[in-house]
């Protein structure tokens, strides 16, 4: 299991994408990145609920991958730990 981070909301200049989310899980860049396709990410609130997603394609050339969520996560949940699987 793996700890990663949210760092933020998919989101262009107009518009929000509230079920993705961009993570940092450690990698250094886009190839160490896509080790981590098709894995499945789990984020669990302050509450227990817990948030199922799956990581779909890495973020630019610095390491980041984005994942879409089940449902949209809070805002809280920025700066939050997930859990790879």
């Amino acid at each position: 299991m793996i700890k990663g981070k949210v760092i933020q909301f998919r989101r262009g200049r107009h518009t929000i994408h509230e079920r993705h989310f961009l993570l940092d899980v450690g990698a250094k860049n886009k190839k160490e990145a896509e080790k981590f396709l098709d894995k499945g990410v789990e984020w669990k609130s302050p509450a227990g609920k817990i948030i199922k997603g799956k990581i779909k394609s890495p973020h630019g050339n610095n390491g980041l991958v984005r994942a879409i969520f089940e449902k949209g996560l809070p805002g809280q949940a920025i700066t939050t730990e997930v859990e790879i699987k």
